[in-house]
């Protein structure tokens, strides 16, 4: 498929601004910490450890790294996609995505962690460092909200972009959609490596469709998660659809390759730990799950300002340009 001059237009940054530097920069970082990470513990940091890293000095040394290693990967990743976000939108609106993105992302895990509802009954470790009100690590939704910035702009390569009610739902559903298929094989991996533990207790006095849900019954996840990660994406999405209309995000995020990147970047890390750890089902779903959405974006040129309609165009001109 040949680009129409406008899209190609789109993609070509002939003076990337400074934010766009940074994002670029900032996203390498989170390339390495992530590669590295998904080598360590599909190699080294598989039990029983080897006996080089039994010695006292490589002890602290891996001490230090779980204590910041994911910290300074999220962090790297959250970075890449506030300033990228900022050079396609403006530093205002960003600001104000992920805001909105951290909080309510925060209030659904705080809310999961004391109630076990939305997700059903967990609880995290220290091996994801510093926990915000003692329960919920800083780096989760640091996390929720570029993965959710990356997921809306795949939405904007193939999604018709209007921005009535209804359709910013449905970016809100697909979106929700795009963010769960990266848990498949990530929270399988978590488990596995000790980052979160599932404690749903007995579930014996209640309905068949409520012990269906709430057994832990894909590698130690209930099914309750997903359906906790698909209702908070939706909603976290759709406040994020408020502040960003999809015909701004179709004509001033989706264009670029970053966030497609930024958002395979993280299926590194839990693809090779459940490959490697003898859950091969989580591994192959989990690639399907994260490939069908970015097979779908890679195989659509983004859209041409156009076909979107008059709405598009206005937000074009109320947008702070690149």
């Amino acid at each position: 498929m040949t680009a129409s001059p406008n899209v190609r237009d789109s993609l070509r940054d002939s003076s990337p601004s400074t934010l766009f530097k940074i994002a670029g920069l900032t996203l390498l970082g989170h390339a390495f910490f992530s590669a590295f990470s998904a080598f360590a513990f599909a190699t080294f940091l598989v039990p029983p450890y080897p006996e080089w890293l039994q010695t006292a000095q490589n002890q602290k040394v891996m001490a230090v790294g779980f204590a910041y290693g994911g910290a300074t990967t999220v962090t790297l990743g959250a970075i890449a996609g506030l300033t990228f976000l900022a050079h396609c939108i403006g530093a205002r609106r960003a600001m104000l995505v992920f805001l909105a993105s951290f909080v309510l992302a925060f209030i659904s895990e705080y809310a999961g962690t004391v109630t076990d509802y939305p997700f059903g009954a967990y609880e995290y470790t220290s091996q994801l460092g510093y926990k915000m009100f003692g329960r919920v690590p800083f780096n989760i939704p640091t996390s929720w909200f570029y993965m959710l910035v990356a997921s809306l702009a795949i939405c904007g390569r193939f999604l018709p972009a209007k921005d009535d009610n209804t359709s910013k739902w449905y970016w809100a559903l697909m979106g929700g959609l795009v963010l769960t298929a990266w848990d498949v094989s990530m929270d399988p991996a978590m488990v596995k490596t000790n980052h979160w533990f599932w404690q749903m207790g007995s579930l014996s006095d209640r309905s068949a469709f409520e012990q269906f849900i709430g057994k832990p019954i894909f590698f130690g996840m209930p099914i309750t998660n997903w359906l906790g990660w698909l209702l908070t994406g939706i909603i976290v999405a759709r406040v994020m659809l408020a502040i960003v209309p999809p015909s701004v995000w179709a004509t001033k995020v989706s264009p670029h390759r970053l966030p497609i990147t930024l958002y395979a970047l993280n299926g590194l890390l839990p693809l090779a730990i459940c490959f490697r750890q003898d859950m091969v089902l989580a591994g192959v779903l989990g690639t399907i799950a994260m490939a069908i959405p970015l097979w779908a974006a890679l195989r659509h040129d983004p859209q041409p300002l156009s076909t979107l309609g008059t709405t598009t165009a206005t937000a074009r001109v109320a947008v702070p340009g690149r």
